[in-house]
């Protein structure tokens, strides 16, 4: 299938604009009074806490890619059999015999995902389960923007990884552009620490965060926990791009399949947590009390038309977000990811969830430069760390054929 250099720049803006959606959605969505709305004490109301949860209805919004998969293959069967009854019958040229037949490549190219193998996916949506479900904690805890800041340690773990299992070759400007993202990401994030957001700790103090711990604590673990998943993200990316590269499965196939078997792996949790925990009385209304969760899903109207949203949103992420790993590469697509940290800091300011701060803009400058250098947009700034061999580019010059 060959790849247009004018399709990558919309996947990479359609995954930025997706996964934005998503991060300020969820962080909405724990912001949803459950118990107590009525109490003048902020203290005492009760917010949505349901990561686990949260984690399910991700892997729903995955699974609908089946929907699309279903619609697209309807249609071209329609198509075509509308086109065979206006040609009448046509003789088959027995004399072709060109190499370009996309759909012979595909039956003839070894594919480590063909047959039973397409539970192979179930690794990466284990992966997903756990990163995303500690994210959601995460975010529990922290401000939408510092939960996306700490996501920029993922480039250096998706680095790492690709160059130790799939012997990618990283030059040295790319290694200083990885660290000059992760960079970025840090000084947005001491900006928050030395002048702290009365917005963002009045916000993040009232979602359900754990009781007993002080605000320095919850920060601590919060981000501790958002750093620590990224290890799972990073691992996923890696397997999710070996996958591809060894096979001609499309990238909307792979979401599904990941949104099944992630669906599945989830429920099953879900339900042994809730009866271990979730259903005893020191584990009422907390992460794990399935019952009530769906109950709260069901009775907010807020809840459940943002939970529709992220579907549609996270569904759309990982697809755009995989489109951009076959293109270019799992490195590219985190180095890409880590940018909407700019956007989810100016609509945050917009919705009045923080405040603006000077030097949020040095490391968003630098996150920004970082990132458009170690995807060939920019060239590096001295001629030593310049090379003239191949390097990932995010706008390759010609179409690229995937087999």
């Amino acid at each position: 299938m060959a790849i247009s250099p004018g399709t990558v720049p919309f996947l990479v803006s359609m995954m930025l604009l997706t996964g934005v959606c998503n991060t300020l959605v969820t962080k909405y969505q724990d912001q949803q009074c459950v118990r107590n709305c009525e109490d003048e004490n902020p203290a005492h109301r009760v917010f949505f806490n349901q990561p686990v949860l949260q984690t399910a209805q991700m892997f729903v919004g995955e699974m609908g890619c089946w929907l699309v998969v279903g619609i697209a293959a309807a249609y071209r069967r329609l198509s075509s059999k509308k086109s065979a009854e206006e040609r009448g019958y046509q003789a088959i040229d027995s004399s072709r015999t060109d190499g370009d037949d996309d759909e012979a490549v595909e039956i003839n190219q070894p594919s480590v995902l063909r047959g039973y193998r397409v539970l192979l996916l179930a690794l990466p949506a284990i992966c997903d389960i756990c990163g995303t479900t500690l994210m959601n904690i995460g975010l529990l805890l922290v401000a939408a923007s510092i939960y996306q800041m700490t996501r920029g340690a993922l480039v250096l773990f998706v680095g790492l990884f690709s160059v130790v299992f799939l012997r990618r070759t990283l030059h040295l400007f790319q290694w200083i552009s990885l660290v000059g993202v992760v960079l970025g990401v840090a000084v947005v994030g001491l900006a928050g620490a030395i002048w702290p957001d009365v917005k963002a700790h009045v916000i993040s103090s009232l979602t359900g965060a754990p009781d007993g711990l002080s605000d320095v604590a919850k920060a601590v673990i919060g981000v501790s926990l958002i750093a620590g998943a990224q290890i799972f993200t990073a691992t996923q990316f890696v397997l999710e791009e070996w996958m591809l590269e060894n096979s001609p499965i499309d990238p909307i196939q792979v979401v599904g399949w990941e949104g099944l078997f992630g669906f599945i792996a989830t429920v099953a949790v879900m339900i042994v947590l809730h009866l271990a925990i979730g259903r005893t009385e020191a584990g009422r209304y907390g992460y794990f009390d399935a019952a009530e969760g769906l109950r709260q899903l069901r009775d907010q109207k807020a809840l459940y038309i943002s939970s529709i949203i992220i579907m549609i949103s996270i569904g759309g992420f990982n697809f755009f977000g995989l489109s951009v790993t076959r293109t270019v590469s799992a490195t590219s697509r985190s180095t890409i990811d880590t940018c909407r940290t700019l956007f989810i800091w100016i609509v945050s300011l917009f919705l009045g969830w923080e405040s603006f701060k000077w030097l949020q803009i040095v490391g968003f400058g630098l996150l920004v430069y970082s990132t458009f250098l170690f995807n060939g947009i920019v060239q590096p700034p001295f001629e030593f760390l310049r090379t003239e061999g191949e390097t990932e580019e995010l706008l390759p010059e010609e179409p690229i054929e995937h087999q």
